[in-house]
């Protein structure tokens, strides 16, 4: 695992010596995914590449980078792993297309791809997670390309004007902010899609004009051809469509030995390293099967990692012990307290270099943390939710669907009109002499929950709902001065024939939520301790036939991901899997009435949202009064604006 930066410059005068000036500076904002080592290559006419190294595999300096080819045509800055690179290095040495390797890193492979095949031809024979950039020096033109699902992150973008012009790009948005003509200037747009998700959905980022080139995708640019042009080599909603269309036809038993055959294959695979390598596993259906699979695949046990909280409802090291103990696993847990959790807020703007707010960022750093200290290498289970219907949320918006569906979309609207005629405060004080009689999911803030409902009425489809759902803010009411953009969520519907509505969720979150919130998450928190994570649902082999297998064999009788839990007990007793779904989190909403109670009011304060002047004060003020009165647990939208707000508060 690595980091990567660069840049391609159009104005005239170039100056090498303060090119790779720049360039370090570049890449030193991003050591830590790669403290190994680092080169810089820039050939004085505008173009620069340089790169930090996290050594995994070929450790000696073959793997140095930039790494040029053996026929100097290209020149590469790569990130990540291809797991079947030694498979390629076969089929170019039987076509008499290999040359003489140096080394045997994957990187030299990819270069040896491209002389041979072709850029986009070799990215379609690789199993991996990768970002790189790539530069032809003959055709004199730049790309870039990301894996399938989005593991690997590179954002892109033009800066400056004229003979300025100064196209950048980078693993994080702090390399790029590091560059003397980045304006660095907050889109206010993609803030609103922050305060929506909690997250910004690619392409867009925090910065105006900066991207991140969405998962499947090649891009190229040229100083003859200056708008990027993105192409895609991979669909997952083509994946989903097709795999629907011609489903596995074999039985259960069937199905379930040719889903381990590939796990196994992808797991196996994901183990080849040259340094220390384990896993995280927090005793659920998803890492206990990775984890599983290792072990039966490892000669020797294998090195285990969780983190519990004493806190009640939020502590998984429990179970996570009892299947190591089952599977012999050499198992390191450490207990955290909410101090030593509550020490990483400060450092989540930095490491996460543009607003980020999944509070479990917090437990995904120290388990990371935790890890890196035993190993360099850490293989997770993340994945196995969108893949095999494991989250509760597919069900339930399916049968609020089913239900509403059914009424005709006029009267819905008249419905939710109705209800919204009053304001959440006025329908508090209208209900409040009712609330003991009231449902009890009414009585806490029973205007708030009525506008919800109100919105999930005036859905128009099941994407509507969904959004509904999983929304923090309505951000027109909140971000000055910013109008949301369209996503795949919010805007035209993907089209996704054939499928469900639990299927189209499930390709709806693995294009969106998957790639901008999970993987986000696990990436930053990994690489913040030079720590590479390994994700083997996401082998694009498994998950190809997971879109294979009938939904019946994902859901069945009510059980959630039915056929990965049997390939899991064939290797751990049921009776130690089998107890409610449990989230990787933190108290957050208990810590700010708490210890947290005094930053946050800082970064909340009304003056101060004033004088900034990205958000509309008033709702947020009451929505933090809410909170603390008890009123309401709104964590989540908070967490959304005080990530945005401790970010502002570093960017100087």
């Amino acid at each position: 695992m690595c980091g990567l930066v660069g840049f391609l410059e159009i104005g005239r005068g170039h100056d090498a010596r303060l090119a790779a000036i720049v360039l370090e500076r570049m890449a030193d904002t991003i050591v830590s995914r790669g403290p190994d080592d680092s080169g810089v290559w820039t050939d004085g006419s505008g173009v620069g590449l340089a790169h930090r190294r996290l050594s995994i595999l070929d450790l000696s300096a073959a793997g140095h980078q930039p790494m040029t080819g053996p026929s100097g045509r290209h020149v590469i800055v790569f990130n990540g792993e291809i797991y079947n690179h030694l498979d390629l290095r076969r089929e170019l040495e039987r076509a008499g297309l290999a040359p003489g390797w140096r080394g045997h890193s994957d990187t030299e492979t990819l270069l040896a791809g491209f002389a041979a095949w072709g850029i986009r031809a070799t990215v379609e024979r690789c199993i991996g997670m990768f970002a790189f950039a790539v530069w032809d020096v003959q055709a004199r033109i730049l790309t870039l390309g990301r894996d399938r699902l989005g593991e690997k992150p590179l954002y892109y973008g033009w800066q400056g004007d004229g003979d300025e012009a100064c196209f950048l790009f980078g693993s994080e948005l702090k390399a790029l902010r590091a560059h003397p003509h980045c304006a660095a200037e907050v889109d206010r747009d993609a803030l609103c899609l922050l305060m929506r998700h909690n997250y910004i959905p690619a392409p867009h980022s925090i910065y105006r004009d900066i991207f991140k080139l969405p998962a499947g995708c090649l891009l190229t640019v040229s100083p003859q051809r200056r708008e990027p042009q993105v192409e895609a080599y991979w669909s997952l909603a083509e994946v989903a469509v097709s795999g629907n269309r011609a489903p596995f036809s074999g039985s259960d038993h069937a199905a379930t030995d040719a889903l381990e055959d590939l796990l196994k294959s992808a797991v196996r695979q994901q183990m080849l390293a040259d340094v220390p390598l384990g896993a995280f596993l927090s005793g659920g259906i998803d890492s206990s099967t990775v984890v599983a699979l290792m072990q039966t695949q490892s000669a020797r046990p294998v090195k285990t990692f969780s983190i519990g909280f004493r806190e009640p409802g939020y502590n998984e090291a429990e179970h996570a012990l009892a299947v190591a103990r089952h599977l012999g696993t050499d198992h390191t847990e450490l207990y955290v307290t909410p101090e030593q959790a509550m020490d990483v807020i400060p450092r989540l703007p930095d490491l996460y270099s543009e607003p980020f707010a999944d509070a479990s960022q917090i437990p995904t750093f120290l388990v990371s943390q935790l890890a890196r200290r035993h190993v360099t290498v850490s293989l997770s289970g993340d994945a196995g939710d969108e893949l095999f219907a494991g989250y509760g949320r597919y069900v339930r918006n399916s049968r609020h669907w089913e239900r509403i569906g059914r009424l005709p979309p006029v009267l819905r609207k008249l419905a939710a009109g109705g209800i919204r005629a009053l304001s959440p405060e006025t329908w508090n004080a209208v209900l409040g002499p009712l609330r003991p009689v009231l449902p009890g999911s009414l009585r806490a803030a029973p205007g708030e929950k009525l506008h919800q409902g109100a919105r999930k009425l005036a859905a128009g489809r099941i994407d509507d709902l969904y959004l509904q759902s999983i929304s923090r803010w309505e951000p027109e009411n909140l971000v000055i001065g910013g109008r949301e953009p369209p996503t795949c969520l919010r805007g035209r519907p993907l089209p996704l024939p054939g499928l469900d509505g639990i299927q189209r969720l499930m390709a709806l979150d693995t294009l969106t939520y998957l790639p901008d919130d999970i993987l986000v998450k696990v990436d930053r928190a990994a690489m913040g301790v030079s720590l590479e994570s390994r994700v083997p649902f996401l082998d694009h082999r498994v998950v190809e036939f997971a879109w294979r297998i009938p939904q019946s064999m994902k859901l069945r009788d009510g059980t959630a991901k039915w056929i990965l839990r049997q390939v899991l007990y064939r290797h751990v007793p049921r009776e130690l899997i089998e107890r409610p779904k449990q989230g990787f989190s933190v108290p957050i909403g208990d810590w700010l009435r708490g210890p947290l109670r005094d930053w946050a009011e800082s970064l909340l304060d009304e003056s101060r949202l004033r004088r900034e002047g990205f958000f509309d004060p008033a709702p947020i003020r009451r929505t933090w009064a809410a909170h603390l009165s008890g009123r309401r647990n709104a964590q989540y939208p908070l967490w959304g604006v005080l990530m945005f707000q401790a970010w502002l508060a570093g960017q100087g």
